[in-house]
């Protein structure tokens, strides 16, 4: 299997766009209403949102093409674009979206080591991330890679009240 990873930018936008609105559909679909699914793709995923998310200098997305087809994405937050106030020392992995036919292939491993590198690169103690407290699969994700629950926080999805663990792993800093 040939793994590229690609730094996203404006010009993604469209593509950014159909993937996220995929991906979270097929994730989520399921378990929440459709009303409820309606008004959060739109909220979230919708142009002006992904261009002011893409704009931010404090905010990264990554493609991840398998044998050149896009399997799914990465996006980090550092400093003010974290979703929670973690400090200047925290890197936040916002988002690791895989599209169904490729999942359980390992990937979303590829794309947790480049938030790894992100943050080690840019001098960041922690790594965390907010997952569905329903997300048994990925919360056995993270456990396994090192994540320990730290705290929790309101997600709403549509107009339900929802429940996200925030997941930590510390890192190990080199000195140079």
């Amino acid at each position: 299997m040939n793994i590229d990873i690609k730094k996203c930018t404006l010009e993604d936008l469209y593509t950014l766009q159909e993937i996220s609105s995929e991906t979270f559909n097929e994730t989520f679909k399921h378990q929440n209403s459709p009303g409820n699914m309606k008004v959060y793709l739109e909220k979230a995923f919708n142009p002006k949102q992904l261009e002011k998310e893409l704009s931010n200098l404090s905010s990264s997305f990554f493609y991840l093409y398998t044998n050149g087809e896009l399997a799914g994405y990465l996006k980090v937050n550092v400093n003010e674009a974290q979703s929670e106030k973690m400090g200047e020392d925290s890197l936040e992995v916002e988002r690791i979206y895989i599209r169904s036919k490729f999942q359980k292939l390992g990937i979303g491993k590829h794309l947790m080591n480049k938030g790894i590198e992100i943050a080690v690169e840019q001098n960041k103690k922690n790594i965390w991330l907010g997952v569905w407290e329903k997300n048994e699969n990925a919360i056995a994700f993270y456990k396994k890679i090192g994540f320990v629950q730290t705290g929790a926080h309101t997600f709403y999805m549509g107009d339900e009240k929802q429940t996200d663990f925030i997941m930590t792993k510390k890192l190990v800093l080199t000195e140079e």
